[in-house]
Formats: C-alpha cells, structure tokens, sequence
C-alpha cells in the first residue's frame, strides 16, 4: 500500500508541512512566457508523511503545546521535485528546507527557508533559495526568491503556492 504523500504546486515555499494528508502525489511541468520575458516554473513537490520513507519531519513540537499553537515548532523537508502529476515520473530534484513556527494562533504563521535543488531536466546543476512566510496554508502564499550555484545571470523572483 501506498504511503501518505501530499501534492503541491510550486513557484512556492510551500508546503502543508505540518498538516497531514493523503492525496495522491504529482509533479512539474515547465514552461517559458516569452511574451512577458519571465520564465515560469511550475513544480509539483512529493511529500511523504509517514512511513520509513518520510520525507518530512517534525523535529520541535509547540512548549505551548500541539493543540494550542505552532509557535516555536520546527520542521525540516526533504521532498523529491518531479516532472509529472505521478510518483513515478522523472525526478528533477529535491525540495530540502526547513520550517518553524512564528504564530501563537494555531496552524497561522511559519517561516520557511527552502531550497530547489535540480539535479536533471533544463535545470540540473541550478538551486533557487526561497524564504518567507506561510500565513496559513488555505490560500495561495508567495515568497521572494533567487538563483545559487548553477543558475546563469543570478535569477529572482517571486515563488507562489497554492
């Protein structure tokens, strides 16, 4: 039987981190928007929950408490990027980061420090640093970014999430 993954589509920090779920996982399609002269990367993140082959962890739960507030939890991602809506699609790289929680409202308000990481497709050898806030995981969220070893010409941006 399948484990407990989760999807989601980046340009983004991202993920329902510390929220279970168990959709099915998907992954990217990658597409250049020549007529605004901005290239658009559109990913999608596995996320496995649970099981021996977790790709997510919460490392520091609330001192208020699990049921009462994220505020100074902390969790850390190590979720495989790949090129299609389905588990076995190419793998295109690693989601690795981690996330602490910076709200005393339950579930509102983490600060994530993610990086994309390539290691095939048009972008294998190239990162991008995400860092921001995650103001609850109901809407789309956005957080800058930029371009590490790899990328030509140091790219910047802004990652979305929904």
């Amino acid at each position: 039987m399948a484990s407990p993954t989760t999807t989601l589509l980046l340009p983004l920090p991202l993920l329902l981190f510390l929220l279970a779920s168990t959709t099915p996982s998907s992954t990217a399609a990658i597409a250049d928007h020549e007529d605004d002269g901005l290239t658009h990367i559109h990913l999608y993140v596995h996320e496995t929950y649970t099981g021996p082959n977790a790709t997510a962890a919460a490392v520091l739960q609330s001192p208020l408490g699990a049921n009462t507030s994220s505020f100074g939890s902390m969790g850390v991602v190590d979720d495989e990027i790949r090129a299609g809506p389905d588990r076995s699609s190419a793998l295109l790289g690693r989601y690795q980061g981690v996330f602490f929680g910076t709200s005393l409202e339950l579930g509102k308000g983490y600060l994530s420090a993610i990086t994309l990481l390539f290691t095939a497709g048009e972008y294998a050898g190239s990162s991008l640093a995400v860092q921001g806030p995650i103001l609850g995981f109901t809407a789309p969220s956005s957080a800058p970014s930029s371009g590490g070893p790899g990328n030509s010409g140091s790219p910047r941006g802004t990652c979305c999430s929904r």
